[in-house]
């Protein structure tokens, strides 16, 4: 085999890659040391009964690993993973709260450029928008010629005929939402644990995203701030996982805490991390079945605004030298 075949071969094309939509594979760990050894990376585990325990981890299957609290991981395998295109979150307790993220280089920005492309186009920007607040309202609710700010008022009534439901089925005389730092201890319990489980969603729609190679900070409902993307898809689930699970905790002298165990027992049920994935490709382009890159594509194209990408990593100069 000549050199430049076999430097063909060993070089990666973004078709060699994982798709998340094709091999869709989430990993939680907790209390174990990671690294890297002459077989591949382990996740050593220790316990009293059985002493230290390997677990060798698929790396190349998995899209993401999110590192919960008391992990330690080497320099050696977190270069394993960005080699094999998977991302490291460095989260809290469960796989809530997504404190810091290593997005690896040859991660596609296949989904970041539907994002961008949606998010810079006002009609593209409408569309999503209203798709959101179709898949909570349900299907062929939303109508086309349905403004925002009509559909943020029918959303403010949802949520509302929500909280009066909830509060009757839990024999609440009334509720009124409210958010207040300076005053969080003098908030009533429904109040607190809807705030806390809030933020754990937030922590796992943020998981999902950086997985996506998506960015945060472009949103389709919510804007100017570096999470209005996490708040417009944390809100899809909002209903059906937060303010349930708020209400029922009326009666909690500890919501905040009841609410966090509560909402990490819920993702075992929900198998939320795979939903919100399929739910943000089915919002960026309808059907999500995006087809995959040729063959010869390599990781990095350059731009062109008349051939659209072009080859990159060779020499485009009309003279030969």
């Amino acid at each position: 085999m000549s050199k430049s075949a076999r430097q063909r071969l060993a070089a990666p094309t973004v078709a060699m890659l994982p798709r998340i939509a094709d091999s869709l594979s989430f990993l939680y760990l907790d209390i174990v040391r990671v690294y890297q050894d002459d077989t591949g990376v382990c996740a050593q585990v220790e316990t009293e009964q059985r002493g230290k325990e390997l677990v060798y981890l698929p790396t190349a299957a998995l899209s993401c690993v999110l590192l919960g609290p008391g992990t330690s991981i080497t320099a050696r395998a977190m270069t394993t993973f960005s080699r094999h295109g998977t991302t490291v979150l460095i989260s809290g307790s469960g796989g809530v709260r997504c404190y810091s993220a290593m997005v690896p280089s040859s991660l596609s920005t296949t989904w970041l450029e539907h994002q961008a492309r949606a998010w810079a186009d006002d009609e593209q920007r409408l569309a999503i928008a209203r798709r959101m607040y179709e898949q909570r309202f349900g299907a062929g609710t939303v109508q086309g010629e349905t403004s925002i700010a009509q559909l943020r008022g029918m959303e403010g009534q949802r949520v509302k005929a929500m909280y009066r439901l909830l509060a009757q089925q839990y024999k609440l005389s009334r509720f009124r939402r409210s958010y207040n730092p300076e005053d969080w201890d003098d908030q009533d319990p429904v109040n607190r644990a809807l705030s806390s489980a809030n933020t754990c969603l937030y922590g796992i729609v943020h998981a999902a995203v950086f997985a996506l190679g998506c960015s945060p900070a472009l949103g389709f409902v919510h804007s100017g701030n570096q999470q209005a993307f996490v708040y417009d898809i944390a809100d899809l689930y909002k209903a059906e996982l937060t303010i349930p699970l708020a209400f029922s905790l009326h009666a909690s002298t500890n919501p905040e805490q009841q609410a966090r165990v509560g909402f990490r027992e819920g993702l075992r049920l929900f198998g939320l991390l795979p939903r919100i994935v399929a739910d943000i490709q089915r919002l960026l382009v309808p059907g999500s079945d995006v087809s995959p890159p040729d063959l010869e594509e390599q990781i990095v194209d350059l731009w062109d605004p008349i051939s659209g990408a072009v080859p990159g990593a060779i020499n485009h100069s009309p003279d030969e030298w």
